[in-house]
């Protein structure tokens, strides 16, 4: 158990030494002392198993990683009750799944955004739930994303060297260091700060441009740290908005020869934003073994570089 568990279960008078009821987590304990917790049975989650199709990409005792389509919510909320990957865990699981946190659910750790596809490793048992969390919470864990952006990061763009947050790094290394908070007038929304928030950085690289001259790339981003939307906003700080993000990245117009139209067409019909959580690691947490995942670009970001690739006629 984690010790912020364990600390909870003493204020709620569970944990008793030589037979008398501890008040309070710093009570000193002697060798021979019999040390008791009353823990509670586990019981059933409020969210309910429903039969999603799962792409598993690894499974143990302790948890499984998945590769999640675009579209789907990771867990329940007000605005999506059901049908999300949660439902799906508790459905795949079944009576494999281990109580966290003392309900029969799965360990979310972390999360990625409904409209974006990619890897994502989920607790089945308390012990992997608070070992994955705790990497998460240190930024140990590896995540490397696969994204789409309008223009193309380069160091020697004298816009970029403009923006307060933004350096470069050795191999023309994009680098994005600023605090993150929700929006002072769209909740749904995060926005960048210099003051206040919390501590955000994203790297990315060039992967591969498109168009003549160039106006969109393909580039590969890792966090530092994982803060909501963080890859989405920072880009669009830079000016790099994500293509297919409604939020931040916008709906540019693109020069017409600088790329075919059926590329350009692609890319203003693109549904989502385009951007893929393509690799995942991490340290297992109960056997230690270091773990890395990839999971391929979906078929509709294949298809939209596909178009992006072909030249002007």
């Amino acid at each position: 158990m984690s010790r912020t568990r364990l600390a909870r279960l003493i204020a709620e008078g569970a944990v008793a030494v030589n037979g008398t009821v501890v008040d309070t987590p710093k009570a000193r304990v002697a060798a021979g002392d019999l040390v008791e917790i009353a823990l509670a049975e586990i019981h059933e989650s409020h969210i309910g198993p429903e039969a999603i199709r799962l792409d598993v990409v690894f499974e143990d005792d302790h948890l499984i990683v998945v590769n999640k389509p675009a579209g789907l919510v990771v867990h329940p909320a007000p605005g999506s009750p059901s049908g999300t990957l949660v439902n799906a865990l508790l459905a795949h699981c079944g009576e494999s799944l281990s109580g966290v946190g003392g309900v029969k659910r799965p360990g979310i750790v972390h999360r990625i955004d409904k409209e974006t596809s990619g890897l994502l490793v989920v607790a089945k048992s308390d012990a992997a739930h608070h070992g994955l969390a705790a990497q998460f919470e240190a930024h140990s864990a590896e995540r490397y994303y696969r994204a789409v952006v309008y223009g193309v990061p380069d160091a020697s763009d004298p816009r970029l060297r403009g923006i307060k947050g933004v350096s470069f790094e050795p191999g023309n290394i994009l680098k994005l260091t600023t605090q993150l908070a929700r929006h002072k007038t769209d909740r749904q929304r995060q926005a960048v700060l210099f003051a206040g928030g919390r501590h955000a950085v994203t790297r990315a690289r060039v992967v591969e441009r498109f168009g003549t001259p160039a106006t969109l790339a393909l580039v590969e981003c890792w966090l530092e740290t994982g803060r909501t939307h963080q890859i989405r906003v920072h880009l669009a700080h830079a000016g790099h908005g994500l293509v297919g993000d409604p939020t931040y990245g916008g709906r540019r117009k693109l020069p017409l020869r600088a790329l075919p139209g059926a590329a350009i067409e692609a890319v203003q019909t693109f549904p989502r934003q385009a951007l893929h959580a393509a690799v995942l690691g991490f340290d297992h947490p109960v056997t230690g073994v270091a773990m890395r995942f990839e999971a391929d670009l979906p078929g509709d970001m294949r298809d939209l570089l596909t178009a992006l690739r072909k030249p002007v006629q």
